[in-house]
């Protein structure tokens, strides 16, 4: 299910503040606990940093994408223009400024943290090749990481109910135990690429589903503990009845 537009920018600004004061307060530290020794300082914020993003981008994602970056909102933008996913304009645009805020938010909370004057303007001329080839490195190294979740989390199962019919004579359905209110936009795209006769149809629940007799198969061990009854062999959940036919579900 997709969160509203407020949702994801209040995501997206906390989000980004959270990271922008990871790294700053990071790198404070640094500089406070090896005040002599630059590659341990270097350490001590890269190693600090690539933690953070980890956990913000487990704890956002699911809400906003945890882009926290304008450049990712773009390629968002940009990536899901073909196959009709992905932010529109308006929410790119909406994305960069609670960003933006977000990252100043961050930057004051980070200095707070530590003691300093909230607000500083830095004294640090930080302009080179170098610098430049650095920043696109790692913003395209975060594009990728992002985007790597996001493909995995996307809900494949009516695909793989799709694919199960084209290839076997036993009929199946798919439906979950939460499920969403919409099939994935990407996900009809994928399978219209790969000739699968996938209907936008709403998502329905198990339980509008499922009959007795059903062989029903779990894909990830949320649905498993919500189905109801004692725990059954992973792919036959129950024994047909006389008279139906065993269906997938």
């Amino acid at each position: 299910m997709i969160a509203s537009l407020g949702r994801r920018l209040l995501a997206e600004l906390v989000g980004t503040a959270l990271l922008v004061t990871v790294v700053l307060g990071s790198g404070i530290a640094a500089q406070e606990l090896s005040p002599h020794d630059v590659g341990l300082q270097l350490l001590e914020n890269s190693t600090a940093t690539v933690f953070g993003l980890a956990v913000l981008i487990l704890l956002f994602g699911p809400v906003s994408g945890a882009h926290l970056n304008p450049v990712v909102s773009a390629a968002d933008w940009l990536l899901g223009r073909r196959a009709g996913t992905g932010l529109t304009g308006r929410d790119v645009a909406a994305y960069t400024v609670a960003q933006i805020v977000g990252a100043v938010c961050g930057a004051v909370l980070a200095n707070a943290m530590f003691d300093l004057a909230p607000l500083q303007i830095s004294e640090k001329v930080r302009a080179s090749t170098g610098l430049w080839i650095g920043e696109i490195v790692a913003t395209a190294g975060l594009i990728a990481l992002i985007f790597a979740l996001a493909r995995r989390m996307r809900p494949a199962h009516s695909w793989e109910a799709a694919m199960w019919a084209g290839l076997n004579a036993v009929p199946a359905e798919s439906a979950g135990t939460h499920p969403a209110t919409r099939i994935h936009p990407g996900t009809l795209a994928v399978a219209r690429r790969h000739d699968i006769a996938l209907k936008p149809r709403t998502p329905r629940a198990l339980d509008e589903v499922v009959r007795r007799g059903d062989i029903v198969i779990t894909v990830c061990d949320r649905a498993r503990g919500a189905t109801r009854g004692p725990a059954p062999h992973p792919l036959v959940d129950r024994r047909p009845d006389q008279t139906g036919d065993r269906r997938g579900v």
